[in-house]
């Protein structure tokens, strides 16, 4: 027998692409061609009592693989919150965070994101991000680097007993439509205050949770079958989901593409006094040069890691604060001088180190 004792590594440049805060997920690119991405295990298949394997670096050890079972296919960990996790026995510990949960088919089940322990270390109680639901937070991170979801124009609340005793509905649990937005895909399909929600796209609906994370992986332009119970009637409604609105899609209404071009940075950017007040409220620094998207939409050109919303106030120390300026400043080194951008990102500076091309 043979043991190694030291494994080979490396480190490698990524690139951040997009951040979805509300799910915990981020997408970075890495050129490397001899990497192999991992396929996506069909969440709809995935079975309680399944074999999956928990790769990562828990407490810094690299390259650990720990064996489980899937404990929950669908844990709620936020009572008001539409997501849910795929909940694991296989050891997770710090480190672990942002590693694959594989099946025996070398299949990703999900991503690793946190635990829950007394202790800090694994107590057989890990969850993972499904893979239904990093499927479709890839293609809205790679397309705008932030979550676009698809809405209805319905709000959901649980049913309870008290709540249905009140209403006179005809059962005392399940998903209950408490509210239909004047002129949205929901209202124009009929559907109504007090329906109770019975199945969507023919999957039996037993809860909020379950159907909130349905409507949670649908984008805009899907069409939903909602099957409702409508006192002692039923109802079915086809509705087309429609974009939700998202503060940072105004940036694309403020670009001038004559004006806005930063081509040393391959950036689209607008000066923060023409940002609206929502875009802008949350600044430490009221000056400066908001990005307002790249030039492709491969990224391959985000080489300085520039995101959508991020806002620039300096180059090389020097204050910038409009996008005139920031083009003088960047025209006026010479090629393959080094670069150091100051942002602000979620209320936090942050310096960016490259070369111009």
């Amino acid at each position: 027998m043979r043991t190694i004792v030291k494994g080979r590594g490396r480190t490698v440049d990524a690139t951040i692409v997009g951040v979805a805060r509300e799910i915990d997920l981020a997408l970075l690119k890495v050129d490397d061609d001899a990497l192999r991405a991992l396929p996506l295990a069909d969440y709809d298949a995935v079975r309680q009592g399944e074999l999956v394997f928990a790769f990562g670096s828990p407490e810094g050890l690299k390259n650990s693989v720990t064996m489980g079972i899937v404990s929950a296919v669908a844990r709620q960990a936020d009572p008001d919150s539409p997501l849910v996790y795929v909940q694991t026995d296989a050891p997770i510990n710090h480190g672990n965070s942002g590693g694959p949960l594989v099946n025996v088919n070398g299949e990703l089940v999900g991503i690793n994101t946190f635990i829950v322990s007394q202790s800090g270390g694994s107590q057989g109680l890990g969850f993972a991000i499904p893979s239904a639901l990093v499927q479709m937070a890839y293609s809205k991170l790679r397309r705008f680097g932030h979550l676009h979801r698809g809405d209805l124009g319905i709000l959901l609340q649980t049913i309870t007993p008290a709540l249905a005793s009140g209403l006179g509905l005809s059962q005392d649990w399940g998903a209950m439509i408490s509210d239909v937005s004047p002129d949205s895909p929901a209202a124009q399909a009929g559907l109504r205050m007090q329906d109770i929600v019975v199945s969507l796209d023919g999957l039996p609906i037993d809860g909020v949770p379950r159907l909130a994370f349905q409507l949670f992986t649908r984008s805009a332009g899907d069409v939903v079958r909602l099957k409702v119970l409508r006192g002692s009637e039923w109802y079915t409604a086809d509705v087309t989901m429609t974009e939700r609105p998202h503060d940072l899609d105004r940036l694309s209404d403020l670009v001038d593409p004559d004006k806005s071009l930063i081509e040393k940075l391959r950036v689209l950017a607008i000066d923060l006094s023409s940002a609206n007040e929502s875009l802008a409220s949350g600044l430490r620094v009221p000056v400066g040069v908001m990005v307002a998207g790249h030039t492709r939409s491969d990224i391959d050109s985000a080489d300085a890691g520039l995101m959508t919303a991020d806002t620039i106030h300096a180059v090389n120390g020097i204050p910038v604060a409009s996008v005139d300026r920031l083009r003088a400043q960047l025209d006026a080194l010479k090629p393959h001088a080094p670069v150091v951008l100051q942002i602000e990102r979620n209320g936090q500076f942050v310096f960016l180190a490259f070369e111009l091309d």
